[in-house]
Order: structure tokens, then C-alpha cells, then sequence
């Protein structure tokens, strides 16, 4: 069994992520897959490994010492791997994309450097729409990418990030929590049709009994920098009622900060959306992806 490593990499797969469904969503196969080679473990050792619990997995005291066991052979081909790359002195560039508000607002310059000297590369960043961004991967254009939208395909894993949240912001004071009704009261720069944000916003809006059609929208604009920008730009004045619009609250954030922008949330309710790593599942061995994608996972960056 010590020859077939990737067994055991599910084993530890489960027991980092605690739950079986978030094994199989990290290493790109089905849950049944995950159940079925840890079986195959158990049978070989003819002992029970882990339990499954309501709250996630425990580990049994075999499974204990085999864990132990495990990571000492991990590390192991980890050290190889990386005397490997050094004796052919692997050097590339590593290829990542993020959408328009991660790879402008949230990625922050630091982070690629960090990343450069982990994996000992430099970095290459493309900024797209999340669409376009799984499309690169597929067509090895990008090794991994940063996405906003969780645009389904066969053939790449998803790994949840980060939870986003969206506010309500204008370049004039906003009370700090707004009724449903109020927001009829502005004037409104919008995404246009198609946008992620517009989807999740008009979903939220709909649940609230709140129709879009009835605001006075004076544009519609295609990324997060038109919004920010036509907001910041627009004219202030008694007679007019403000400008709003909802963008990630990291978009916004030293503005806020500076009191050059003004944020504000609905009563009740907030709006959030999931941000995800992608990649190919043809890559999820890759010790550079590996890398990069704990590394962004450990909250670091």
C-alpha cells in the first residue's frame, strides 16, 4: 500500500478537512471515491480508521498512529520533490488570474510577492471576468485563478476562499442601516445584465420584495472600477438625492477609511457571496499550485 502514496493522501485529505464531502471537493473526485479508498485502507489494515461523527470525523487510536505515520512519508516526498525541482532547476512563471474586484482590491501586492518566493517563480496576474478566467485554465493559459462566481465545470476543482460582502455606498453621508423602502429615495448606478454582483444583488432584492424596476437608475456600468469611479464623480448637492450604488466592501475600504465614501447596509439583511480558487484537476498533485493554493487558504494573503 506505501507504494500507491494517493490513498494515503485521501486519508490525510479527510482528516485536515474533517469531512469527507470537503475531501472530495479538494481533491477533485467524488465522495463515494473518498469512502471507497479509505475502505480499502481499513480492509488492508483490517482496523476501523475514522468514525464519522455529526460534527465531522474522529480519528480512531489506529488511526492516530497511522496519521502520524503518514505525515512523516508526506514530508518525505515533499523534501524529494523539491530536491527534484533543484537538481533540474525547474523555473517558470506561474500564470494566475482573479476577477476584476479580487485581483484590483483584495489581492494585495505584497501577497504575490510572498507567493513568488514560496514556489521560487515570478508571477504573472490576469485580470478577467470569472468566465473568461475558467476558460484560460482550460486551455493552460492559467495555472489557478481567483473568481468571484462559481462558474460549474467538470473539469476543475473549487476550493471556498473568502465570504465577500457587498454594501450600499455613495460619495455623500448614508445612514448607517437603510430600510427597504429607502432605497426607491436614490439615484442608482447599476451592473450590467450578466454581471455576478448584479445576480447576487437582484436575488437578495427579490427575496426582500424589493423591484430594481422602480429605481431611478442612471447608468449601467460593466466592473467594480466604473462603479467606484462614476460614484466618486458624480455631483453632490442639496437638491439632488445621492448616488448609490453596492460594490465589495474591500473596493471601498481606504476610501471609507479617509471619509471619502460612505457605506451603509440594509436593516436586516446582509449581502454576502462566496469568493473560490480554481484550478485544473489535472493539476491537483502539482507542488506549485499545492503551494500557492495553501498559502492563499492560510489567510495570509
Amino acid at each position: 500500500m506505501l507504494k500507491d502514496f494517493i490513498k494515503l493522501e485521501t486519508f490525510l485529505t479527510v482528516v485536515r478537512e474533517r469531512s469527507f464531502s470537503k475531501a472530495s471537493a479538494k481533491l477533485g473526485i467524488s465522495q463515494p471515491a473518498v469512502t471507497q479508498q479509505i475502505k480499502f485502507i481499513e480492509k488492508y489494515l483490517e482496523t476501523k480508521i475514522i468514525e464519522r461523527k455529526k460534527n465531522g470525523i474522529k480519528l480512531t487510536n489506529e488511526g492516530e498512529e497511522l496519521y502520524k505515520i503518514v505525515i512523516n512519508i508526506e514530508k518525505t516526498i515533499n523534501d524529494a520533490e523539491q530536491d527534484i525541482l533543484r537538481i533540474i532547476n525547474k523555473k517558470m512563471t506561474f500564470r494566475l488570474g482573479a476577477s476584476f474586484t479580487i485581483g484590483n482590491y483584495i489581492l494585495p501586492g505584497e501577497c504575490l510577492n510572498t507567493i513568488s518566493e514560496i514556489i521560487n517563480n515570478d508571477i504573472n496576474l490576469s485580470i478577467k471576468v470569472s468566465n473568461q478566467l475558467v476558460e484560460d485554465i482550460k486551455d493552460k493559459k492559467l495555472d489557478l485563478a481567483l473568481i468571484e462566481s462559481l462558474v460549474v465545470d467538470d473539469d476543475l476543482i473549487y476550493r471556498e476562499w473568502l465570504e465577500d460582502e457587498l454594501v450600499v455606498f455613495s460619495n455623500t453621508p448614508l445612514p448607517k442601516m437603510l430600510s427597504t423602502e429607502e432605497l426607491y429615495n436614490y439615484r442608482w448606478i447599476c451592473r450590467n445584465e450578466g454581471s455576478h454582483t448584479r445576480k447576487v444583488v437582484s436575488e437578495v432584492f427579490e427575496e426582500l420584495g424589493v423591484s430594481c424596476k422602480n429605481f431611478n437608475v442612471l447608468s449601467e456600468v460593466d466592473n467594480t472600477t466604473a462603479v467606484l469611479q462614476t460614484i466618486k464623480r458624480s455631483k453632490k448637492s442639496i437638491d439632488l438625492s445621492p448616488v448609490v450604488s453596492i460594490i465589495s466592501k474591500h473596493a471601498i475600504a481606504d476610501e471609507v477609511n479617509k471619509g471619502e465614501l460612505f457605506e451603509s447596509r440594509i436593516r436586516g439583511y446582509s449581502i454576502y457571496r462566496k469568493l473560490y480558487i480554481a484550478y485544473s484537476k489535472k493539476n491537483k498533485r502539482n507542488v506549485f499550485i499545492d503551494k500557492v493554493v495553501d498559502y492563499i487558504i492560510s489567510g495570509k494573503c
